[in-house]
């Protein structure tokens, strides 16, 4: 079922960089996302002036 072979591959060496980048990119989209979130809340939030 698992052929520990394929990963000493050519393919399988790109198959596991790909991999990697995926991961990277959503963890990157993930933190870009929550920074978005916040400053959006920060943005949206109602101002109120106590004078």
């Amino acid at each position: 079922m698992f052929d520990q072979s394929f990963f000493s591959s050519k393919v399988g060496h790109a198959a596991l960089v790909s991999i990697a980048a995926m991961i990277t990119f959503t963890i990157f989209a993930e933190m870009q996302q929550d920074l978005a979130t916040t400053d959006a809340m920060l943005t949206a939030a109602p101002v109120v002036d106590l004078a």
